[in-house]
C-alpha cells in the first residue's frame, strides 16, 4: 500500500507506540502512562485529519488497495451466498461480479465492481473497469431477480468504464444505456452502495436505484478530477481543482439530492476496521429493504422515476 502524505503523522505515532509496546513487555509499570498519552494524541490526531480531508485525499483514500471490496462486503453481510458467472454472450467479465444470497432472512440478488488487491489481481479485474459483457451480465442477473422477486443490491466501486477500443467495438454505451432503462422498468425494489470510487458512466450502469446509500469517505463524479483537469485545463496536474469543483464528496452530493443517506466509516475509513464497516452498512441495508417491501411495485417504480427526475433543477431568484 502506498502511503498518503497526509497520513504520515499517523504512520510515526503508531511506530512510537509499537516501539514502546514491546518495551513494555519488560518494564510495564515505566512505559504505560506514555503509552495512553500517545494513544490519546493518536486518536486526537486521526480525528482531526480524518475530518478535515479535502475531496482529493478522500479519492486517494478509497483507492488504497486495502479497502474493502464488493466481495468483502458481500462475505461480512451475507449468511450465504455464491457468485454467477457469464453473459450468456460469451464473456465472463471479472471486474463486475454478480450472484445471490442472504441478508438475514432475504434472498436478494448482488452487483458490484470488483478492484484487485494487487498489480496481479487488478489485472485480472481491469482495476474495477467493467466491459460491455459485464453490464449485460449484470442485466441478465437483474432480470431474474425482477422475475423472480429478488430484491437488487448493487455496489459501486470503480474509476469508470472501460473505454478501450474493444470495448467500443463491443457496444459500452449501448450496454450502459439499456442497464439504465431496464433499471428504472424493474419492479422489485432496488438498493444501491458507493463503498469506494463512483466513477462516470460506469458507476450509473449499476447505478438507478430506489435507494443510493453512500459511505462517509466514498467518492461519486461524473468523470475523475485527472481526467476533468486534463480536459478543460489540459493539465492533469490541476485535480486538486477539479475535486473541489465537481462536488464529489458524500456531504456534498448529500445537499445536491443525489444520494439519500451517509454510511459511517470507522476511524481512517473502512479499510481501518473492516468488520464494524461491514456491520454499520448491513444494519443500513436491512432497515432501507424493510421500508421499500412495504410499498407496492407501482409505487417504489413512481417514486424511483420521480427520484431521478429531479436532479439537477435549480431556482433562479
Amino acid at each position: 500500500m502506498s502511503l498518503l502524505n497526509f497520513l504520515k503523522p499517523v504512520i510515526e505515532l503508531e511506530y512510537q507506540l509499537e516501539q514502546i509496546n514491546q518495551i513494555s513487555k519488560y518494564n510495564l509499570s515505566s512505559v504505560n502512562q506514555r503509552i495512553n498519552c500517545i494513544k490519546k494524541n493518536l486518536f486526537l490526531l486521526k480525528t482531526d485529519i480524518f475530518n478535515c480531508l479535502t475531496p482529493l485525499q478522500r479519492l486517494h483514500l478509497v483507492r488504497q488497495a486495502d479497502r474493502p471490496t464488493t466481495l468483502d462486503y458481500i462475505s461480512g453481510i451475507m449468511n450465504n451466498w455464491f457468485e454467477l458467472h457469464g453473459d450468456r454472450g460469451g464473456t465472463d467479465d471479472t471486474a463486475l461480479v454478480v450472484g445471490i444470497g442472504n441478508l438475514l432472512s432475504t434472498t436478494v440478488v448482488f452487483i458490484g465492481h470488483q478492484r484487485g488487491k494487487d498489480t496481479k489481481d487488478n489485472l485480472i479485474r481491469n482495476f474495477g473497469m467493467a466491459s460491455p459483457g459485464g453490464y449485460r451480465k449484470a442485466l441478465r442477473i437483474m432480470k431474474h431477480a425482477n422475475k423472480f422477486n429478488f430484491p437488487i443490491l448493487t455496489f459501486i466501486d470503480t474509476p469508470g468504464a472501460w473505454a478501450g477500443l474493444e470495448a467500443e467495438k463491443l457496444g459500452q454505451g449501448e450496454a450502459i444505456a439499456v442497464n439504465l432503462k431496464e433499471m428504472f422498468s424493474f419492479h422489485v425494489p432496488i438498493i444501491c452502495t458507493i463503498i469506494g470510487e463512483g466513477g462516470s458512466g460506469g458507476a450509473l450502469g449499476i447505478g438507478i436505484a430506489d435507494t443510493i446509500l453512500m459511505l462517509k469517505y466514498a467518492v461519486y463524479t461524473v468523470a475523475t478530477p485527472e481526467a476533468c483537469a486534463a480536459i478543460l485545463w489540459k493539465d492533469s496536474k490541476k485535480s486538486l481543482i477539479a475535486a473541489e469543483s465537481l462536488k464529489i464528496t458524500s456531504s456534498e452530493l448529500k445537499a445536491l439530492g443525489i444520494i439519500d443517506h451517509i454510511i459511517d466509516e470507522p476511524l481512517g475509513g473502512s479499510q481501518a476496521n473492516p468488520i464494524i464497516a461491514f456491520d454499520l452498512l448491513k444494519k443500513k441495508l436491512v432497515n432501507e429493504l424493510k421500508l421499500l417491501l412495504k410499498l407496492s411495485n407501482d409505487q417504489r417504480q413512481e417514486l424511483r422515476y420521480k427520484k431521478f427526475r429531479k436532479i439537477g433543477t435549480f431556482y433562479e431568484n
